[in-house]
C-alpha cells in the first residue's frame, strides 16, 4: 500500500491553519527536504522497510523468496566474518542470488553491506 502525500502547498496551509507560527511552519518544511540518513546510520530493519524488502521477504513471502528468518539462519555462520559478509554483499548487488533481481542490484554498496550485516546478526 502506497501512501499518498499531500502537495507541499497543502501541507503549508494545513500547518498555518492549525495555528503554527511562521517559524514553526518553516521548521516543518525544512524537515521535508532533509536528506535521508546515510545507510550506515540506520538500522537494517529500517533499510529493509525503505527499500521494500519486506514486500518479497516478509510474511508471507512472494513466490520463492526466503523470509528474513530463513535468510538469517542461512547467514548465521558468517556472523563474525567481515570478509564473508562483504562477499555476500557483493554477490547480492551483482545479482548472483535468485538470478537477477533488480531491487538487489540497485542497492548501494553501503546499503547492501548494512543489510547483509543485519541479516547475519539475526535480522531482528
Amino acid at each position: 500500500m502506497q501512501l499518498r502525500r499531500r502537495p507541499l502547498r497543502a501541507q503549508v496551509s494545513i500547518t498555518l491553519r492549525r495555528g503554527a507560527s511562521g517559524a514553526a511552519a518553516a521548521a516543518g518544511l525544512f524537515g521535508l527536504f532533509a536528506p535521508a540518513a546515510p545507510a550506515q546510520d540506520r538500522s537494517g530493519a529500517d533499510l529493509a522497510a525503505d527499500y521494500g524488502c519486506y514486500s518479497c521477504h516478509g510474511a508471507p513471502p512472494r513466490k520463492d523468496a526466503p523470509t528474513f528468518p530463513q535468510l538469517a539462519a542461512r547467514c548465521a555462520p558468517h556472523r563474525d566474518d567481515a570478509k564473508a559478509q562483504q562477499r555476500l554483499s557483493d554477490r547480492l548487488r551483482e545479482g548472483k542470488f535468485f538470478g537477477h533481481v533488480d531491487a538487489h542490484e540497485r542497492l548501494s554498496p553501503e546499503a547492501a553491506a548494512r543489510l547483509v550485516r543485519w541479516i547475519c546478526d539475526g535480522a531482528r
